[in-house]
């Protein structure tokens, strides 16, 4: 079994053939961590590792012992107000306003498997043998508050993920204020830190600065994960590398406010902390009560950043994603957002469909505008029935001629908001998150439902319920549009306000899993204005979100690669759009477009209906490429080769868990004048195997070659390979590799 608990020395110790994460029972009881990294062999006592020592100013645990404090010693659980003078993961505010708490060791207990946990996504296994878990109980004796940490460790998969779950059974109504997710510390800062930042349009850019003495850290407070900063953060070592050298990953299951942060202190040790953003969140616990944190997922690597990336992939993609479309592969979809926006009727809309049709596309989905009086997007959200003048057969009307056409029918909607002007908003001024007697900040035209109201997911269920259940719908589009402010509740009382932020994601958790539960073959995609809420939590219910309402392909280089360092291809919505592109005015072929968008779930975000013969012709030559090979796409081992983040040139390729096949993606930006000679060095096939590339000569050329040598790329050299190659701005080639 690899939990190991060395009851001699009160040590703890998760291995597999990859990692070990060892800890302790600390002579006063509470615990302290010893060792995370590369699988050691196990022994009986680690406790050399726990170092401390006397340090002038430092508060100390013990009469008479000027060495041990919990401001210098490394701890699984930091605890406000106790004598750790850094930020910690756990504050917990009593009835007369004391924030000192002392959590000890009770007892433990090693399950084979993992635990579910209440309300909240998480990662999950299928049989108890794939993952080991250990519970360890602390208890705050005074308070008779209990503290229980769930650490699982994947057998297979160098994974550990964590949460806590705070109890209390005293007397007294006590409040958290900080709930972290975990803690860990390192024991030196050599590390650049990584993160995923952005904005609207350009989300999830890698960010890469060296770890400081000080706080850095990233964040949202704006009610869900968002498009400034995604929930995750790495650490490497300053020489890692794609391939070489030792790297961690931190990610967050979760869609909310959360915080990210690296702390080190003055003497050079790192403190890690992921979880709910203390800011805004205060929960009170009444005797009986008790409250679940987010699980966090911890991913080592002692072979660079792409070993780490892989193992999310894996991970997210088989047991974080769940259900009928988890294995399914994806169907090529056609969306008439960028081919119509709001102005089109129903014989608009079978024209595009009847074209997709004869191209070969597979679904089609209807976009905003299709309920209320919607011809603008200050109107009507909220008011889930459709258009009569647009839609006169209404959506299960449009759904059979869609279907009888031999697509299967999408629709769009966004259940979360709602705009003054609707007949919910009459109804129910009460069930926008607002405060009444201040004026509320519109964005985007509308408003937040109150999600925290039983009787608002009550609501939606009902009536969502209705449309999916009365008209032949095969996909939705769960979009949100805005981020919250004026966060509170109307009608609640103080204490329930520091609980808003919290509350609103699991209602969102909750009637994510009514629908779910109720249409399991409806494929749901998520969708925040882009990629304002791609996380793992809305993985769990969502096996794929569009990352981003950025469509033009040279944009999308960045924010596919920088998505890719935790999410899985058959996660990423990925379209050809129009030309010029819509956000960027970049006009880009028709086959570079393709090109990029093969390496995620594919479809189109244009009006076909207007395409040249030659463009149809194109486009179903896309489209047959990718029926072919996006079981490849979805199911392959990603590998980045090349970083738009560093040049002129983007690469990346996805290689069959056999070796035996694999499909390169090669994109240059701009054209350069007489310049040096390229090759590309591919990555994760047999060194012993020979490989034919498609359209690259009757030659093959073993793995080791392409791996240590390269593909030549020059597009001005002479040579049978190279005279056909294209040239120009935005240039892309895909290389389709056979083993013999």
């Amino acid at each position: 079994m690899p939990v190991i608990y060395h009851e001699s020395t009160k040590q703890f110790h998760l291995y597999n053939d990859e990692i070990s994460y060892i800890f302790c029972v600390m002579p006063n009881q509470q615990l302290g961590h010893l060792y995370y990294g590369k699988r050691i062999q196990d022994q009986e006592d680690f406790s050399h590792l726990l170092e401390w020592g006397f340090r002038d100013m430092s508060p100390c645990v013990f009469e008479g012992n000027s060495k041990f404090s919990l401001e210098q010693v490394k701890q699984e659980v930091s605890v406000y107000g106790a004598g750790d003078l850094r930020n910690c993961g756990l504050h917990v505010v009593q009835q007369d306003g004391s924030s000192t708490t002392r959590f000890e060791y009770l007892s433990h207990q090693i399950l084979p498997g993992k635990p579910s946990l209440e309300g909240l996504p998480a990662t999950y296994v299928e049989a108890d043998n794939e993952a080991d878990t250990v519970r360890v109980c602390l208890i705050d004796k005074t308070l008779a508050c209990q503290v229980e940490l769930q650490y699982t460790l994947f057998n297979q998969l160098p994974v550990l993920t964590r949460s806590m779950r705070i109890s209390h059974s005293g007397t007294e109504r006590i409040r958290l204020e900080t709930a972290m997710s975990f803690n860990l510390e390192l024991p030196d800062k050599e590390y650049d830190l990584l993160s995923l930042t952005g904005a609207w349009g350009r989300e999830r850019h890698i960010q890469t600065v060296p770890l400081h003495q000080g706080i850095q850290s990233i964040y949202s407070l704006r009610g869900h994960s968002s498009h400034n900063y995604n929930p995750f953060i790495g650490l490497k070592r300053k020489n890692t590398t794609e391939f070489l050298g030792e790297a961690i990953g931190f990610s967050l299951v979760y869609s909310g406010n959360f915080l990210a942060q690296a702390e080190v202190d003055t003497f050079d040790v790192t403190r890690i902390m992921m979880g709910i953003h203390p800011h805004g969140f205060s929960w009170a616990l009444e005797p009986g009560d008790s409250f679940q944190t987010p699980e966090a997922v911890l991913v080592y690597s002692d072979k660079g950043m792409n070993r780490m990336s892989q193992v999310f992939h894996e991970l997210y993609q088989q047991r974080l994603v769940r259900g009928f479309w988890r294995d399914r592969e994806r169907p090529i979809l056609i969306n008439n957002w960028e081919a119509t926006y709001m102005n089109f009727d129903e014989d608009k809309i079978l024209g595009i469909a009847r074209t997709a049709t004869e191209l070969g596309i597979e679904w089609f989905v209807l976009d905003d505008g299709w309920f209320g009086e919607r011809n603008t997007d200050t109107t009507s959200l909220g008011d889930w029935f459709p258009n009569k003048a647009k839609l006169p057969n209404g959506i299960s009307g449009l759904a059979s001629k869609i279907t009888a056409l031999g697509l299967k029918f999408g629709l769009w909607f966004e259940p979360e908001m709602i705009s003054k002007a609707s007949k919910l908003y009459e109804k129910h001024p009460d069930w926008v998150l607002s405060v009444p007697y201040r004026p509320m900040s519109p964005g985007r035209n509308q408003y937040v439902l109150d999600l925290t109201k039983a009787e608002v997911i009550d609501y939606l269920d009902e009536t969502l319920s209705n449309l999916l259940a009365g008209s032949d719908i095969s996909y939705v589009k769960w979009d949100m549009n805005r981020s919250m402010s004026e966060v509170f509740s109307q009608g609640r009382e103080c204490d329930f306000q520091g609980r808003v932020y919290h509350q609103y994601i699991l209602g969102i958790y909750e009637l994510y899993e009514r629908l779910t539960g109720k249409f399991p073959e409806v494929l749901f995609e998520s969708c925040a204005s882009g990629g304002g809420r791609f996380d793992p939590g809305m993985l769990y219910y969502s096996p794929q979100g569009w990352i981003s309402d950025n469509t033009d392909a040279v944009e999308r280089l960045k924010i596919q690669y920088g998505t890719s360092l935790v999410y899985p291809l058959s996660s990423m919505g990925s379209h050809v759009s129009a030309v010029p592109n819509h956000q960027t005015s970049r006009s880009v072929s028709l086959t570079t477009r393709g090109d990029v968008a093969y390496f995620g779930t594919f479809g189109y975000e244009l009006d076909i209906s207007l395409l040249s013969d030659e463009e149809k012709a194109t486009v179903q030559e896309q489209i047959t490429f990718m029926k072919k090979y996006r079981g490849l796409m979805a199911r392959g081992i990603f590998y980045r080769l090349a970083s738009p983040f560093q040049g002129n040139e983007t690469a990346w390729m996805v290689r069959s868990r056999d070796r035996n096949q694999a499909i390169v993606g090669y994109y240059r930006i701009l054209t350069k004048v007489n310049d040096g000679y390229r090759r590309l060095k591919l990555a994760g096939l047999d060194p012993h195997k020979k490989y034919r590339i498609a359209h690259f000569g009757e030659r093959g050329y073993f793995g080791d070659e392409l791996m240590e040598i390269g593909i030549v790329l020059n597009d001005h050299t002479s040579g049978e390979y190279h005279s056909k190659v294209p040239r120009g701005d935005f240039l892309s080639r895909i290389f389709i590799l056979e083993a013999d």
